[in-house]
């Protein structure tokens, strides 16, 4: 796995890399969750507990880790092996740390082709974002299921009521339960807020209050979570979710490589083969884009 990824970083648009990739979409295996909110909630201790509780029921996890960036380096500022209790020996766990640099939405701009090629070997892929503030809403272009954070008694559930963060999760969690009437009066806030926004794609967004560190309320996490990846295994809505994904990596990619006049030369043609794998479609369509850009002779 570190050797792949190692390859999709160095040379994402290599023919073998995009082969590689196509297969590894063909064959999705994983609940992918993100795991999104502002620094200091707790994120990594509740990465902990999610993962030791998969692996106590034999589950394969693959973790992608976003970090803040060194401003000298570009390089992943904190290491996450370093902030996650993970056992090295443990076969059955992966964690990636990758750095955010320049991108604002609290993700890295190879985490999608990662969590796809995590997706095939794992059974649970979970994302953590670099938790900056309210403008992660990227992490909804990964993943099937978005968790968010928020920490009792901080003022983040006000803050977040007026920014695009409330229209993203799809379960929201008040972490430091421990804490008491605080964290009761956060989801009560967080409550209030959702009424305000209507439920997304007809999922009611549950509110939660969990402690990572003393389990308490963990439970009723693991309940929600697998009640979410029951509700997109009906009706085609994980297939519709995910194509959803793949369209805006899709265009994203396009974008960052050709600008806003090459996606704007493709027209409807970044729709053609809408099943085939996005990294194909991307290799087709940036080879069309540069043979138009050559000159003739």
């Amino acid at each position: 796995m570190a050797a792949a990824l190692a390859a999709i970083e160095a040379d994402p648009a290599h023919p073998d890399v995009v082969a590689l990739l196509d297969r590894a979409w063909a064959l999705p295996r994983a609940h992918v969750i993100g795991l999104t909110g502002p620094p200091g909630v707790g994120k990594s201790t509740l990465t902990g507990a999610l993962i030791r509780s998969w692996r106590a029921s034999g589950r394969t996890v693959g973790i992608i880790a976003v970090d803040p960036s060194s401003r000298r380096t570009g390089g992943a500022l904190l290491g996450d092996r370093t902030r996650l209790a993970t056992d090295p020996e443990d076969q059955g766990i992966f964690v990636r740390s990758m750095a955010a640099r320049d991108r604002l939405g609290g993700l890295a701009s190879l985490t999608f082709a990662a969590m796809v090629l995590m997706r095939a070997v794992y059974d649970v892929v979970l994302v953590e974002t670099v938790g900056v503030g309210q403008s992660e809403t990227d992490v909804v272009t990964v993943a099937d299921s978005v968790v968010f954070c928020i920490q009792p008694g901080s003022g983040d559930s006000l803050q977040f009521m007026k920014s695009g963060i409330m229209e993203v999760p799809h379960i929201i969690l008040v972490t430091k339960a421990d804490i008491g009437p605080a964290a009761v009066r956060a989801r009560a806030d967080v409550k209030g807020a959702l009424s305000l926004n209507g439920a997304p794609e007809g999922w009611s967004v549950p509110v939660l209050l969990a402690s990572a560190s003393s389990g308490v309320g963990m439970d009723k996490l693991f309940d929600a979570l697998e009640a979410r990846w029951s509700w997109l295994s009906e009706a085609g809505r994980l297939v519709a979710a995910r194509r959803q994904q793949d369209r805006h990596w899709l265009e994203e990619t396009l974008r960052d490589g050709f600008g806003r006049d090459g996606l704007g030369f493709l027209g409807p043609a970044i729709d053609e083969n809408p099943d085939a794998s996005p990294f194909a479609r991307d290799a087709s369509l940036s080879a069309r884009l540069r043979n138009r850009a050559t000159p003739p002779g």
